[in-house]
């Protein structure tokens, strides 16, 4: 019994330990995609269209800058939540080197291709392969940085 919970203690600590890292990679790919933006790679960032077209009208009440900051924020719990799930996955599957990645991709095109048409948003066919090549980029980032924040260094030494 002791074996099965110390499992379960060590289970729930990992997936806790993946909200946190996803949290983080969401932050990497807001840099990224500060950048992006910038350079003019991206028009509108998803979560710029699902706030503004696709959000409930008090989003719209906001002022820019409450709005943008909400926006940040939601995409850091987004990604809170998605290395959560991350972490649930089976250990066979989720400590493979290409299994970060992969989830980055998957996130991605589930969003693209599930959660925009569910809220009827068409960004898909808005973009043009500049931005969906810098979108795969960011989501692969965050894949990348959701799995290597696993490891952590060991101290060789002593």
């Amino acid at each position: 019994m002791e074996e099965r919970q110390t499992h379960q203690h060590s289970r729930t600590t990992e997936i806790a330990h993946a909200a946190l890292r996803g949290a983080v990679a969401a932050m990497s790919m807001s840099g990224l995609r500060a950048l992006t933006t910038r350079l003019g790679l991206i028009a509108r960032t998803p979560p710029e269209v699902v706030t503004e077209e696709g959000g409930p009208d008090v989003l719209r009440r906001l002022t820019r800058r409450q709005r943008e900051g909400l926006i940040i924020l939601l995409h850091w719990a987004y990604g809170a939540g998605g290395g959560a799930v991350f972490g649930a996955l089976p250990d066979r599957v989720r400590l493979k080197p290409w299994a970060g990645p992969a989830y980055g991709t998957a996130v991605w095109l589930g969003f693209e291709l599930g959660i925009l048409p569910v809220l009827g948003l068409r960004l898909l066919r808005q973009q043009s392969t500049r931005e969906r090549l810098a979108l795969a980029a960011d989501h692969l980032l965050y894949g990348a940085v959701l799995s290597e924040l696993r490891a952590r260094p060991r101290d060789t030494a002593g």
